[in-house]
């Protein structure tokens, strides 16, 4: 049986979405200029997002 969950559960969807948009964004930056820096920030930041979504499962 699951119980309605506070408003905590919309924020950690907005969390795991903006972790996953930002990765998407810095790592197609990093593509575009050639820059590893950026592709490895644009990886671990896509790494925290599966992360949060692993972690925090409804």
């Amino acid at each position: 049986m699951r119980f309605p969950s506070p408003g905590g559960d919309r924020g950690m969807k907005r969390l795991f979405h903006a972790l996953l948009a930002s990765a998407a964004a810095v790592f197609a930056v990093g593509l575009l200029t050639d820059a590893l820096w950026l592709l490895g920030i644009g990886a671990w930041t896509l790494i925290a997002a599966l992360l949060v979504e692993l972690v925090y499962r409804p």
